[in-house]
């Protein structure tokens, strides 16, 4: 396997940057995930943070060295990751919860698939072209797409995330096959917010992601001004061309079956290294097992 990847995180007018990004990867799979903590609760980076390392925890455990069925291991990653939310806000007697979004997209064999909750985007672009993107949970994006009609409420606000005392809306994609270049960006609401989709696919489409990441978050930040929202980015191009060995290129090719690479770790909140629940993890892999089992005895 082999992919060019750029991420970057900005702080813009916000008092402090709630956003978190990261990849990891075996020799046969790649997963890539955003996550913003929201504001107007408390320690949406603490939400994100966690959202991030019990994803990663739990792939780190599946992928040997690819995870057997994608679908499913997102759908169960992303609750396994709001419950450890819940629990952070419980043990330190928190009367309102930290929360964040999310996406998440594993890259495997020739196949993309991905979840989000919330509005932090994924879009893919091929051949100049805007394949797909994420529907945001959010009024306005659910009335646009003609699924509910309302007139009173802001329409901007979302209606599901990570952390919230209700359960989780999310939405899984895919498969979908990738083609060489194909590229796939994953990003916060401060890109989207500031960006039109026009403006992000002219950016993908010419440069590559190294150069197109960079580019699209100094725009956000402009275009925001003082009051800008943080902007984080992490972009993906998928079997790039002859320009790879010069590129920031990752060949997995090399990799052996257990060896796990991941960036999540940096960054990381140092007070919350020992506090993801190993045992919950452990659940939410036999959760994941029992899943995939009820799956293959319905194919069978």
């Amino acid at each position: 396997m082999k992919f060019s990847v750029f991420q970057i995180s900005r702080k813009g007018g916000r008092e402090k940057n709630e956003d978190r990004m990261g990849y990891c990867y075996t020799r046969e799979s790649g997963l890539f995930l955003l996550a913003d903590g929201m504001g107007g609760h408390p320690e949406g980076e603490v939400a994100a943070q966690l959202a991030l390392q019990t994803i990663s925890a739990l792939y780190q455990k599946e992928a040997r060295p690819v995870v057997k069925d994608v679908s499913e291991f997102l759908s169960v990653a992303l609750m396994a990751a709001h419950h450890q939310i819940i629990r952070y806000a419980s043990e330190k007697g928190m009367l309102d919860t930290p929360r964040t979004t999310l996406v998440a997209a594993i890259v495997q064999g020739t196949h993309a698939t991905w979840v989000h909750c919330g509005d932090s985007r994924l879009y893919v672009v091929r051949n100049g072209e805007l394949l797909t993107r994420t529907r945001d949970h959010s009024y306005l994006e659910q009335q646009n797409a003609g699924v509910i009609r309302m007139d009173r409420i802001n329409r901007n606000i979302l209606f599901t995330c990570l952390g919230s005392p209700t359960k989780p809306v999310f939405d899984v994609t895919g498969p979908v096959q990738l083609q060489q270049g194909d590229k796939i960006m994953l990003c916060s609401d401060g890109l989207w917010g500031s960006l039109s989709d026009e403006d992000i696919l002219r950016h993908l489409t010419t440069k590559p992601v190294a150069e197109a990441v960079p580019d699209l978050v100094e725009n956000a930040l402009r275009t925001g001004g003082d009051h800008s929202d943080n902007v984080t980015v992490i972009a993906m191009e998928w079997e790039t061309p002859d320009t790879f060995e010069s590129t920031r290129g990752i060949s997995t090719d090399s990799i052996m079956d257990g060896v796990f690479a991941s960036t999540i770790q940096a960054g990381v909140l140092d007070t919350l290294v020992d506090d993801l629940d190993d045992a919950a993890i452990e659940r939410s892999i036999a959760e994941i097992n029992e899943a995939i089992r009820r799956s293959a005895a319905k194919k069978g």
